[in-house]
């Protein structure tokens, strides 16, 4: 297996942002894996050049699609850092996934999780651009959950969904400096949604979801966990920071 030369095209996509007929699919996947307590017994220079190598992985990746790494080192037990993969296929991902597990760190590490999700326009508002079809740098958090609303709420009426969808996009509205990364799971995996909030100071999330909360939707939601925290890095100090 060899990646496709040819790049996810960010001005494109943002050019043609306006015309939702003519948006490109991207596939989004956020997988975490947890590291082996037995990678803490290399040597310094081993897990050097392991750093050096998984580096060179994720920026070759990089020239074929979006990668971007994060760390959670002691946000959750079941993971240690996460990999979020944007592709115009979801073959190049499965390339990179089975790449990871070639180099030296792939025989220390294990997939805790995995999500996949893909692109689709708002039914709700056109005005709506998720942060990954822009070509933004990260913000330093990314809160990534799945997201499972009940049959009940696709049963309503569309006009009684959008009335309520319109709360909930208004509350979402009084946060500017946090940006949302909403992406559609139906058929590709157990959740209907994948959310992923980028923001420079979590505080400001916990208020937007305190927030959303209180809106009608939430009546209508079935699961929104586990809500895992991720902290935006180069991946080559995440892996300094396994130990």
């Amino acid at each position: 297996m060899s990646f496709d030369k040819s790049k996810i095209n960010q001005k494109e996509i943002k050019d043609k942002k306006d015309d939702d007929t003519n948006l490109a699919t991207l596939y989004l996947n956020f997988s975490f894996y947890k590291v082996d307590p037995k990678w803490r017994w290399l040597n310094d220079l081993g897990k050097d050049e392991a750093a050096k190598e998984f580096s060179s992985l994720i920026d070759i990746a990089n020239t074929k699609m979006k990668v971007m790494t994060y760390s959670t080192i002691g946000m959750r037990k079941e993971s240690d850092f996460m990999l979020w993969s944007i592709s115009d296929s979801v073959e190049k991902i499965q390339v990179l996934s089975s790449k990871v597990y070639t180099t030296v760190l792939g025989k220390y590490i294990d997939t805790s999780e995995v999500y996949l999700s893909a692109s689709r326009p708002s039914i709700y508002s056109n005005k709506i651009t998720p942060s990954f079809m822009e070509d933004d740098k990260p913000l330093k958090y990314n809160i990534v959950y799945p997201f499972v609303k009940s049959r009940e709420w696709y049963l309503l009426p569309f006009a009684k969904r959008s009335e309520m969808m319109k709360e909930h996009i208004n509350v979402g509205k009084k946060f500017p400096q946090i940006r949302l990364n909403t992406s559609y799971s139906f058929g590709m995996g157990d959740q209907d949604f994948m959310l992923a909030f980028e923001t420079d100071n979590l505080m400001d999330f916990q208020d937007l979801i305190m927030k959303l909360r209180e809106t009608q939707v939430n009546r209508y939601v079935v699961r929104d966990t586990p809500m895992i925290v991720c902290v935006y890095k180069k991946i080559f100090d995440i892996i300094k920071s396994l130990g």
